[in-house]
């Protein structure tokens, strides 16, 4: 059975390869950017350099060394976007200049060099803490994803957050599915993203 451990430094490859294999509303996003690194240089590096405490791994093998998937986020969203934009951003930004790229690529790349859009509407002030959870389509409906998120929980919990939010794509159905038996609730918010968010109480 898989394993729920701390993230690892040699996890860090594995975890980007599980982020654009997911990274298409739970699908493979391989073909849809000309690079498609630019998605795990957004939505997972800068969490596992920035609050690698709050990363846990889903991994099989006999010393768990084979990620499955993962949850990451922050327990502060606008202390993470002011780190993020001073010790995360200057290591990627010349591999991905500002105004760069075609296409989706080019939406990224903004995406990449303002992380403010996490900000907008007062989201950070009303669910301080944010999250993404991805797992591999084999280790899905079995419980995992479960567990990975009470565990993330708990670590919120441990960390003084008392609410979390996430973002999905709305064709997503399964995994709305999902996060509604967890205990989230919509969030009104702008931008073509749905937005969850509940309280970081343990699942019950």
């Amino acid at each position: 059975m898989p394993t729920i451990r701390p993230y690892r430094p040699a996890d860090r490859e594995a975890l980007y390869d599980i982020c654009v294999r997911t990274g298409d509303a739970g699908a493979d996003a391989t073909g849809l950017y000309r690079d498609p690194g630019i998605l795990p240089a957004i939505f997972t590096g800068p969490y596992l350099q920035l609050a690698p405490e709050l990363a846990f791994v889903l991994a099989d093998g006999p010393d768990a060394e084979r990620p499955l998937g993962y949850v990451i986020g922050t327990a502060d969203t606008r202390r993470y976007v002011a780190d993020y934009r001073r010790a995360w951003l200057p290591l990627v930004a010349g591999q991905y200049p500002e105004g760069s790229g075609e296409g989706p690529d080019a939406e990224r790349v903004r995406e990449l060099h303002h992380p403010e859009w996490m900000l907008a509407d007062g989201l950070a002030d009303r669910y301080p803490a944010h999250l993404h959870i991805d797992l591999l389509p084999q280790a899905q409906g079995r419980g995992a994803g479960r567990a990975l998120m009470d565990t993330f929980l708990a670590a919120l919990r441990a960390a003084g957050a008392e609410r979390v939010h996430l973002g999905m794509a709305r064709r997503n159905t399964g995994a709305r599915a999902f996060y509604d038996r967890l205990g989230f609730h919509e969030i009104d918010h702008p931008g073509p993203a749905l937005v969850l968010g509940r309280d970081t109480a343990a699942l019950v």
